[in-house]
Order: C-alpha cells, then sequence, then structure tokens
C-alpha cells in the first residue's frame, strides 16, 4: 500500500504557510508523503527549494486537493471545499461558525474536517497545538507596532535639549493571550499601560507583565465573569450597559487602545461605543483586533481598512494581523498543525476517535456526519460582554 500523501495548499490572499519546510521533516517522519502547492510559501518567502531540500514534492492546485490529507491556513475557497470526499481529511483554521454552508457540504460528501480552533485550550497536552494562541501572540505584538506607527508621538518617555516628551497612555482591552502579549510589548516600548479584563484571573496577570489594571466608576473589580474554557461568561444586559459607560469615561485618558476581546464562536463583544472613541483626544489610535464580519470591539472600526473619525481619532480595523507578519506566524502555526497531525495519524492515516478529548474538540465532521454545532444548523450563541481569546488574527479567529 502506498504512503499516504500530506498536502500543503496556499489560500488566496493569505501570505501564512500551513507547513514551513523544517515541517516537512516531521510529516515524512510520520509516514507521509508530502506534496506542497507549487508557490505556497512564497508569502512567508519560503521557495518552492526549500520545501524539496526537505524531501517534499512540489504539485499542482489539483494534485494537493487530491492528496488524503490536506492542511491548509485558513479555510480553502468553496470552489476546493467541493472537491473534497471520503477518505480525505482536511486540517485548518476553518472557521465553521462564519458561513458554514461550504464547510457543511464538504462534510455531507465525506470528508473529515479538523478545525484548529477547536483545540482544547485549557488542556495543557494540547498547548502544542493551540493555533489560536500562536496566531494571537503574533498579533498582539503587532498591534503595538501598527499603533506606534499611526500614533502622532512617542511610546516611551524621551528625555531631550528640547525638553522631555512624556511616554504614551495605552490601555489594551482584554487580557487573553494576545492582550497580554501587546501589554508586553508596549511595556517593552516604554509606553505607560494599562489592561482590563472583567475575570480576577486575568486581573493579576495583567499586574504579572507590567501593567496597572483599569479602575473607573462602574468597572466593579469584585464582579466574576469567568466563564468556561478561560473566556468570560456572558454579561447581562445592566452590566454590559454599566461596562460601556465605564470604558466610554475611561479612554479618553489614553492615546492608544488596543482592543483584543474575542467569544468562542459568537460575535466579538462591543467594547468602545462611537462616543467612547470621540472622547479620545485629536491624534489618539484605537487597533481593533476583534475586527471581522461580525462586528468588532470599537464600533468605528472597518476589518482591514485604517478610517479616521471626525474627532480626529485613527481606528484600524486589524483582525487578521498575525498574517502581516508571514514568516513568525507561518513557524508557529507550522508547529502547531505537525502536532495536532502527529495526534490523528495511526500508523500513518487518520484515525478519528471522538472519544478522545482533543480529537472530540477539534474533528467537526466525519464519516458524513457534521459535528460542529454551526455546521449541523444549531443556532449561533448570544454575544458575550467580554472575553479574552485572540484570533486570529486570526486569531483572532473563535471556535
Amino acid at each position: 500500500m502506498a504512503d499516504p500523501v500530506a498536502g500543503v495548499l496556499s489560500t488566496p490572499g493569505e501570505r501564512r504557510a500551513a507547513l514551513v519546510p523544517a515541517g516537512v521533516d516531521a510529516l515524512r517522519g510520520a509516514g507521509l508523503r508530502v506534496l506542497v502547492e507549487r508557490g505556497a510559501g512564497a508569502g512567508a518567502r519560503y521557495t518552492d527549494r526549500d520545501y524539496t531540500g526537505h524531501g517534499a514534492a512540489t504539485a499542482s492546485r489539483d494534485e494537493v486537493l487530491a492528496a488524503d490529507l490536506v492542511l491548509c491556513v485558513t479555510r480553502p475557497p468553496a470552489a476546493d471545499l467541493a472537491r473534497l470526499g471520503p477518505g480525505q481529511t482536511l486540517v485548518g483554521l476553518l472557521r465553521p461558525a462564519e458561513d458554514p454552508g461550504p464547510l457543511r457540504a464538504a462534510a455531507e460528501a465525506g470528508a473529515t474536517l479538523a478545525a484548529l480552533e477547536g483545540v482544547p485550550r485549557t488542556l495543557g497536552r494540547a498547548q502544542a497545538m493551540d493555533a489560536l494562541s500562536s496566531q494571537a501572540s503574533v498579533a498582539g505584538y503587532k498591534a503595538v507596532i501598527e499603533a506606534a506607527r499611526a500614533y502622532d508621538g512617542y511610546l516611551p518617555l524621551l528625555m531631550t535639549a528640547a525638553g522631555v516628551a512624556r511616554p504614551a497612555r495605552l490601555l489594551v482591552l482584554g487580557a487573553g493571550v494576545a492582550g497580554l502579549q501587546a501589554i508586553a510589548t508596549a511595556h517593552r516600548l516604554g509606553a505607560v499601560v494599562t489592561g482590563y479584563d472583567v475575570r480576577p484571573e486575568a486581573r493579576e496577570e495583567i499586574a504579572s507583565v507590567g501593567a496597572s489594571v483599569l479602575e473607573a466608576e462602574g468597572l466593579d473589580r469584585g464582579m466574576d465573569a469567568a466563564g468556561q474554557g478561560g473566556y468570560a461568561r456572558a454579561l447581562t444586559g445592566d452590566e454590559r450597559a454599566a461596562q460601556r459607560a465605564a470604558l466610554a469615561g475611561a479612554a479618553s485618558g489614553f492615546d492608544i487602545a488596543v482592543c483584543a476581546a474575542l467569544v468562542p464562536a459568537g460575535p466579538p463583544p462591543l467594547l468602545l461605543t462611537a462616543e467612547a472613541v470621540d472622547r479620545m483626544r485629536p491624534g489618539a489610535v484605537v487597533v481593533d483586533l476583534a475586527a471581522g464580519p461580525r462586528g468588532g470591539n470599537a464600533e468605528p472600526s472597518v476589518p482591514g481598512r485604517r478610517v479616521q473619525t471626525d474627532g480626529g481619532v485613527t481606528v484600524i480595523g486589524a483582525g487578521e494581523l498575525a498574517a502581516t507578519v508571514p514568516r513568525a506566524a507561518s513557524e508557529a502555526y507550522s508547529r502547531n498543525i505537525t502536532a495536532l497531525v502527529a495526534h490523528l495519524l495511526d500508523g500513518g492515516r487518520v484515525a478519528v476517535d471522538l472519544e478522545e478529548e482533543i480529537q472530540a474538540g477539534v474533528v467537526a465532521a466525519h464519516g458524513g456526519r457534521a459535528l460542529h454545532p454551526a455546521l449541523a444548523g444549531a443556532p449561533e450563541p448570544p454575544a458575550q460582554g467580554a472575553a479574552t481569546a485572540a484570533g486570529t488574527g486570526e486569531d483572532h479567529g473563535s471556535p
């Protein structure tokens, strides 16, 4: 019997690679023959020769789509999904809750779908597979770099012959992986950093990376909003109203705000209303890592765009920020996907065991059955008040 084939597929517009050349070694060691779509690594500065040097073969997109195991970063186009069938497994950040129709069709055709968003993030042995966290870390770092580029002043305190320039005051909303990385990066760059999260344990983490915890009238530090899986629970209507009012009052004291609050499956919580952004001074910057087709944390943000409000505040919709650091993001993602593939394989072939905890989380469809609630037609959960996964980036995607 011929060795099973793993194919590395590119996604139009995506600069990250699903597998870096060094990752070929891991797959070949697991008994797989590796095909890489020609040019699949170009966005991350990997050449076809880099892959063939590790024992992979380059191939056409059609050949890769016929592989037993198809690896991608983000979901392939619907036309590609329609070509998958029995005996094939697709692995990637598939976002099953967003436009589930094409994935549902692939599931009904018999393809196995493994969505990395479903990795149990609080399970220690699954941490090497946690692509949401790895991509969120990249996005949190880049968010601060983007904010510094757009900001009209210095981030650190500078003492010059012409006088003293005060440091920027930077607020991070959401202290998950992306938020904590943003805090740490801003702190290293010399900004005065404040963080906010509704979960008590996250407030402790904010302080541990060198930031102050936001205190404002209406933000109840005693409120325990911890939920399942490390996310925040849904806030009540009154709690959301109080939260937004308090953040609107607090935002005016900051030069930069980085928004990094996501929820599992549902739309991101609205934290900074248009009124809150209007209260910030002209020249202030908001980077919204949650911005996407289902909204964002900042009301004025537009996914993938930089806009300026009438009051002179720059708002950057940066929901796919990890992809703008493609080399680092690809290296991390490649380690995630090879770790998951190794977990799915038995004797070099995918062996689905839905009783196993990790597989139960990631396998969204198998054997002609849709297993993920969105693919099975279950209603979307309600929006939550605040939470702290991150995306996405691509982080900042949610399971």
